[in-house]
Formats: C-alpha cells, sequence, structure tokens
C-alpha cells in the first residue's frame, strides 16, 4: 500500500482553500502560541499516529513492534501507536478544528505527506524541533532530504520515509528499454499507459520530462502540461489515471508502463522480476512522508526522542526491511550490507531503497503548490483527469 496513492486531488483542493487561503486569518498560529505545556519529564508516554502497515511487526505476533518496543524499553516512555492515517485530507479534517481554534490534538507526534506538510506548517500548526537534542537527526539525515522548500532546515518536520515518482514498465512484454518519460509517449505504447490522478503526484515528473528544474517551477510550466496530457488524453494514448490501482494494472499486463511510486515495485517484483522501475534521464522526484509535533502537544520531548530513536542506523535499517521505501537514513545501508542474512544484506543494493550516486543526482524535491495557486491548478488537472 503506498502513502502517497490514496489522495484525491480535489479533496486535497477544497480543503487547502478553506483554511490555507486568505478568507480565514484566525487559522494561521503565531509562534509563541503552538508549544503547550510539556509533561514529558513525569508522563513517560506519548501518542503517535501513522498511517496502516508503515512499520516494522513481529513474524509470529503482528501486535508487536520490535523497534517501538525497542524504544520503550530503552527509554521507559510508552508509546500509544495508531494506525489512523488513511489519507492527507481525511486527516487534516479529524485534526484541523483543534489546530485551528488553538486546542491540543490529543497527538504528539504524526506522520503526513510533504505536500501537506507544506500546509500544516504554512498555518503555524506545527512546533519546531529541538536539533540539540537529536544528534541522530543531525548526523545522518539524508543530504538530499534536509532543506525542501516548505521547510527551509527541516525545522518543523523529519521524514519518516521517503520515496520516488518515476516510471513502472514490464520489459518482457514491451520489448525494449525504457529510459525518458518521453518514452511514454511512443506510438506502441497507445493505450497501455496510465498516470497517476493525484495532482501532487503526478505534476512533477510531468515537468521534469519537459526539462522543468521542478524545485522552481512556474505556473507557465503546469498549464503547458496540462495541454500536453489532455491531448493525450483525447488522442486516447493515456489510457486512464490511477491511484494504487496502478499496480493491478500492471501485474496483469493491461498497462505496460506507468508513472508509479519505487516503493509499489518493489513489492510487484517479488512476484514478477520483469517489472523494472526507472527513474528517468532527466529525473525523478524524490518525496518524503514527515514526522511532526502539533501544536500543543502533551509530550513534546518524548516525541523528539522517538524520532531520533529512527535515525539510530540500526534502528533505520531494521526499519527500511520492513516497509521498503526509501531510506533517509544512508548509514543504515552498511548496516544491512553487513547482515549474515543473503536476503537482508541484498537490500543494501537495492537502489529503490539506498539510490545509488548516479541515481542521486537525478532526484529533486518539488516545490509544493502554494495556497494561492491550489485551487485552479487542482480544478484544471481534475477536469483532465476526470475527478
Amino acid at each position: 500500500m503506498s502513502r502517497r496513492s490514496l489522495l484525491r486531488a480535489f479533496g486535497a483542493g477544497a480543503a487547502g482553500a478553506t483554511l490555507a487561503g486568505c478568507g480565514v486569518p484566525a487559522a494561521f498560529v503565531e509562534p509563541g502560541d503552538r508549544a503547550g505545556r510539556d509533561s514529558s519529564a513525569t508522563d513517560h508516554t506519548l501518542h503517535f499516529a501513522n498511517w496502516p502497515l508503515y512499520i516494522d511487526t513481529d513474524d509470529e505476533d503482528e501486535s508487536k513492534r520490535p523497534t517501538l518496543d525497542a524504544f520503550s524499553q530503552r527509554t521507559g516512555i510508552s508509546v500509544m501507536y495508531t494506525e489512523e492515517i488513511n489519507d492527507n485530507d481525511e486527516f487534516f479534517g479529524k485534526i484541523s478544528p483543534a489546530l485551528m481554534n488553538h486546542q491540543e490534538t490529543g497527538r504528539d507526534l504524526i506522520v503526513i505527506s510533504d505536500w501537506m506538510a507544506a500546509r500544516f506548517v504554512r498555518l503555524g500548526w506545527v512546533q519546531e524541533m529541538d536539533r540539540a537534542k537529536q544528534p541522530n537527526v543531525a548526523k545522518y539525515l539524508d543530504p538530499l532530504l534536509r532543506s525542501p522548500a516548505f521547510d527551509e532546515g527541516r525545522l518543523h518536520s523529519v521524514p519518516w520515509q521517503s520515496g520516488i515518482t518515476g516510471i513502472a514498465y514490464n520489459r518482457k512484454k514491451l520489448g525494449r528499454e525504457i529510459r525518458s518519460t518521453g518514452d511514454l509517449w511512443a506510438d506502441d505504447l497507445r493505450g497501455r499507459v496510465t498516470l497517476l490522478s493525484g495532482l501532487d503526484e503526478s505534476f512533477a515528473l510531468l515537468m521534469q520530462g519537459n526539462g522543468v528544474d521542478i524545485t522552481r517551477w512556474t505556473a507557465d510550466d503546469f498549464h503547458e502540461i496540462c495541454e500536453q496530457t489532455q491531448k493525450r488524453v483525447r488522442s486516447k494514448h493515456i489510457r486512464r489515471f490511477t491511484g494504487n490501482d496502478y499496480i493491478k494494472d500492471l501485474a496483469t499486463g493491461d498497462v505496460l508502463a506507468c508513472q508509479a511510486y519505487s516503493g509499489d515495485v518493489i513489492q510487484l517484483q517479488a512476484d514478477n522480476p520483469d517489472i523494472e522501475f526507472v527513474v528517468p534521464e532527466e529525473g525523478a522526484e524524490l518525496w518524503a512522508e514527515s514526522l511532526m509535533i502539533p501544536n500543543l502537544a502533551r509530550h513534546k520531548r518524548n516525541a523528539e526522542r522517538l524520532v531520533d530513536h529512527y535515525y539510530d542506523p540500526e534502528v533505520a535499517a531494521e526499519l527500511a526491511t520492513w516497509v521498503n521505501y526509501v531510506c533517509p537514513v544512508p548509514a543504515a545501508r552498511d548496516v544491512l550490507a553487513s547482515s549474515k542474512d543473503e536476503e537482508t544484506a541484498a537490500l543494501a543494493e537495492d537502489p529503490l531503497i539506498f539510490p545509488d550516486d548516479a541515481m542521486r543526482k537525478r532526484l529533486a524535491i518539488a516545490r509544493d503548490i502554494t495556497s494561492e495557486e491550489r485551487m485552479d491548478f487542482a480544478k484544471k488537472w481534475n477536469s483532465i483527469v476526470g475527478l
């Protein structure tokens, strides 16, 4: 299951327009009003809200989470772990009333996608973390993820896991390689290509196919990809727009090439080695889903300690063997490489978990869609996608 694939772009536009636009100034929380009374010193607990299937579990007892249990044993901090985030917008709707009204959410640590994280930062709904108390984060966080446009210096967020939006294809059935985004538009792929339906998921890779620097893309760049995509829809070159269901289409052969997430393809390759993932020659989008501490969290210091726990390379390596996304801790690669288990050691050489130097040079974090842009852009994209 991909965390990003659950998005439906119009919902994102609607939610963002309501609170992040110009009409509700009261939604913004000033820096001095974000911190609550921290009970960490006397109350050794914290509430951690995450997505389903996004943490390691014990082989014999799925209710046990080894890396989380190890943290509790080492620190004495009990973690209430809930898998309550199934959709960024749904979760936004769940906790936004409290945040915009300067109330506690009941959660000390949350994981949300980067485009939604950008909204929380703009609204002042999350607190800065004390990096002086997070030595592992300071030392081991991947340089590629250190300073996204929405959170310069990563003051408010720390990646939980990362991933790549690129191209997946069935090399055996297609009979040739795909090396660039432009290869998707070859005549032999007419009607056998899908793109992601979510605006935030799809636009960056398409822009990169046009040679755009996605760290500083413009409205003109966006309108150009819309025009190109509309033409390909009309010519029936694009079969359809998908969420996570592209996995089934690719596995059955109904689709030969598609926009895809690296984490999904690792799972597909286990059953079908003919499926390949490509970071196009002109580049692909690197994204993250980030840990954030909401305003007025009662256990901020405990939450900061848990974040730092997951940046210990040993812990990061253990988590990486389970979730198979791009590990935000490159030092975990050496830990896996030294494993006596051949299957575990092989993960250290998987470029979809630890991108090699050549791949890393082609990865970039897209600037986020601003609140002023979102409604019009979502409306235009959704009219093409059919949402």
